[in-house]
């Protein structure tokens, strides 16, 4: 699926590319580019450490309190084919939730490495958002540079290489656009 915070067309004017460059080449930076920021916004999901099953549902267990509701229908994803897709919630726990599966076998409960996701609707269409369109166009635009350039595009004042700019300094350039709308779990230390 095509990147929607920073489309090709977008990245293509900005770094004027013209036809240079395939298509693939240039949306694989845009995926990258809203891949990134992606994970930083604030979303209606929680992240699954384990998970067990018996004979038709499953259960997927967290570290802290979730918001879920039973009935709720929620998108799975990172727990292998039988727990992924689009499920609705048949019990919930303070640590858990449970819906029905195809498993026709029993396994206890186990870590899920990494995180397994369940996201829920989210009212937020951040790729409306002009912020984080923004943002998104500039780590793009970070990301093509780096491709391009021998050194990953990082040079001081004096005009000397210097350490890839790929590092925690390509998001803090655009924490200010993204301030409203960073997940407040992931601010924390």
């Amino acid at each position: 699926m095509p990147a929607t915070f920073c489309t090709e067309a977008e990245l293509r004017a900005n770094l004027s590319l013209g036809s240079l460059y395939s298509s693939a080449t240039v949306e694989e930076v845009c995926q990258a580019g809203q891949n990134i920021i992606t994970d930083y916004l604030w979303k209606n999901q929680a992240f699954n450490s384990a998970h067990s099953h018996v004979i038709g549902k499953g259960t997927l267990y967290f570290d802290t309190p979730h918001e879920f509701f039973v009935g709720q229908v929620v998108t799975v994803s990172g727990n292998g084919a039988t727990f992924n897709g689009a499920k609705t919630i048949t019990e919930v726990d303070t640590y858990s939730i449970t819906f029905v599966t195809s498993h026709s076998t029993v396994e206890p409960i186990h870590p899920t490495s990494p995180y397994g996701t369940v996201a829920a609707t989210d009212y937020v269409a951040y790729g409306s958002v002009p912020e984080v369109k923004l943002a998104t166009l500039m780590v793009c635009t970070e990301i093509w540079q780096a491709k391009q350039a021998a050194n990953g595009g990082a040079l001081d004042p004096n005009f000397q290489p210097s350490p890839f700019k790929m590092g925690s300094t390509l998001i803090a350039k655009v924490r200010g656009l993204l301030a409203n709308h960073l997940a407040p779990n992931g601010l924390i230390g």
